[in-house]
């Protein structure tokens, strides 16, 4: 696998030794309070984790990205409208990637069109590239090859290891893209990878993406893994967005909330007020949104 080109890893790769906070070009998480909040959007390069728990948030997150995002490149007058007034400068992916291991694209696009209106639907039907790997993934399963619908070209045919495919995948792809990787939790228990190498890559990815220039989602559904290999996950990424659900004392009503757990170019420069758990709502015409902020005390 070549992410990082033989090269060691280290933490000053993260971004150019001589990078001021002006210099750091940003792109837009397209949630648009979330965007005010945080100067723009994420650094350009960045690995971000999405974890939480089931159904909190983690997907309609990145459909709502990848939607409205692809929405604002084809009509560039409609940024404002969707993106807000805090992502005037930031930088817009060139393309969407979404990587499945044992989802299919199929499953994908149905869920989003249950999920967000047609006009999001579209959008991110017409501009994201998908890349399905559920071939190789359920290859040692009891899972038959004709429900896995295996690919006929080279890249995905049952022959191939998950993870270097992943890998050229990425290479060939990863510049200037958004990438969505759905997701880290499929590899528990699997047969077909080792957690080990999952580690790995996610460290390789994390150097690659920056040079890049776009932005990369990794989707992991919190506690199915060990606690010590989620932290290494944790530790191997440049942030990590935690979804959670809550409830209300004394009700049966429950709220999703986002925080921000890691982002070391990010919060460093948060007013204090800013560091919050923010209640989220999620509505067919609007997608994700940031209701107001609970203080992290």
């Amino acid at each position: 696998m070549a992410l990082t080109g033989g090269a060691e890893v280290q933490p000053e790769d993260s971004f150019p030794w001589d990078a001021t906070p002006e210099a750091i070009r940003r792109i837009p998480t397209a949630v648009a309070d979330l965007d005010t909040i945080v100067g723009g959007g994420f650094p350009q390069g960045s690995t971000v984790l999405l974890m939480g728990e089931e159904g909190a948030g983690l997907r309609e997150y990145v459909y709502t990205s990848a939607a409205k995002l692809s929405i604002v490149r084809e009509n560039p007058g409609s940024r404002r409208y969707y993106l807000g007034s805090g992502c005037e400068g930031s930088i817009l992916p060139e393309k969407i990637c979404y990587v499945t291991f044992a989802r299919s694209r199929d499953v994908v696009l149905r869920e989003f069109a249950a999920s967000l209106n047609e006009d999001y639907y579209s959008a991110f039907r017409r501009n994201t590239m998908f890349k399905d790997f559920s071939a190789p993934y359920f290859r040692r399963t009891v899972v038959p090859a004709s429900w896995t619908e295996p690919p006929v070209t080279p890249i995905g045919t049952p022959q191939e290891n998950v993870l270097e495919g992943l890998v050229a995948f990425l290479d060939e792809n990863g510049p200037n893209a958004m990438i969505v990787i759905d997701s880290l939790s499929d590899f528990v228990d699997s047969d077909s990878v080792d957690v080990r190498d999952v580690v790995s890559t996610v460290k390789g990815l994390q150097r690659a993406a920056k040079k890049w220039d776009g932005i990369v989602y990794l989707l992991l559904t919190r506690d199915i893994l060990e606690p010590r290999v989620e932290r290494m996950i944790v530790d191997s990424v440049d942030g990590c967005l935690v979804f959670e659900w809550s409830r209300y004392l004394r009700s049966s009503k429950r709220q999703r909330y986002l925080y921000v757990e890691k982002f070391t170019s990010v919060l460093p420069h948060l007013p204090m007020e800013k560091i919050a758990r923010f209640p989220i709502m999620i509505s067919s015409r609007q997608g994700l949104v940031v209701v107001y902020m609970d203080r992290i005390g």
